[in-house]
């Protein structure tokens, strides 16, 4: 990895912190890359429970790099946060604009500084804002919040930003990412990997299904997670009246999901 992404993996907990504070952490197409790389390692290595996105202060992210042509540096990230079968959280510890909140928005939950700038101000320069806002933006603030935002490009506060339903707390600059690690460090702790895993790509994929099939698909999971290895543990810890040790693997434990069987099945590969 190159300086534009610092990349720390301790105690279960993956740290990815965008790394060009004279820029303000300005997106860059190696940026884009390297961050990919990093959330690809993150889902595949079942000894990382949670991941934490962030900026080097004293910016999350300011956007793209505009020293590339408006239109060449994009926000989609290969996986998507949204893909990774982790939790991923969003530290944002600093202004977040275009690029920047698109990507906080990809992530699971988000912390969020209160006296940073926040906004999607791409068509204030002529082109589109992307980084799968037009999809997350509706499901996490509603269709009038959404278009207030996006066709406008105003900006906002970050107490705007909760009451809008974007952050799952709004809190001073310096509390962001300690707040950001507490909460990794108790998913990484407390709750078991392969269930986490699985709500997790259920909440994102279920709004577009029918109640049935939501309810079809939960009966299902939990039934392939009660075979897996921690489903045992759990009920060993029950009967025993102590804590569960989960030892399970996403990555072997997966379940093999016949994508065919029916439109509605969310792709859980």
């Amino acid at each position: 990895m190159s300086s534009e992404l610092l990349v720390d993996v301790s105690a279960g907990i993956a740290v990815l912190t965008l790394n060009r504070p004279a820029q303000q952490n300005a997106f860059t197409p190696a940026m884009a890359a390297e961050l990919g790389a990093a959330l690809q390692r993150c889902d595949s290595e079942d000894a990382i429970r949670a991941v934490v996105i962030t900026g080097t202060p004293p910016a999350f992210c300011a956007g793209a790099d505009l020293s590339n042509r408006i239109g060449e540096v994009s926000a989609t990230i290969e996986p998507a946060p949204w893909r990774v079968r982790k939790p991923v959280i969003a530290a944002v510890n600093g202004h977040a604009v275009g690029i920047g909140l698109a990507l906080a928005l990809q992530c699971d939950l988000r912390y969020m500084a209160h006296d940073a700038v926040y906004g999607l101000n791409q068509v204030r320069r002529g082109v589109l804002a992307d980084g799968y806002v037009h999809w997350t933006l509706p499901r996490l603030a509603g269709m009038a919040n959404a278009a207030d935002i996006m066709l406008t490009g105003r900006t906002f506060d970050g107490d705007e930003a909760k009451a809008m339903g974007l952050a799952n707390a709004c809190l001073a600059g310096g509390e962001v990412l300690p707040t950001a690690l507490s909460v990794a460090h108790d998913l990484a702790n407390g709750s078991a990997p392969l269930p986490v895993a699985l709500s997790k790509r259920l909440l994102w994929e279920g709004l577009g299904m029918s109640p049935a099939m939501v309810g079809q698909l939960e009966s299902e999971l939990n039934a392939h997670v009660g075979k897996s290895v921690d489903g045992g543990e759990a009920m060993a810890a029950f009967r025993d009246r102590r804590q569960p040790n989960w030892t399970g693997s996403i990555s072997s434990e997966w379940p093999a999901w016949d994508t065919n069987a029916d439109a509605e099945r969310p792709i859980l590969d």
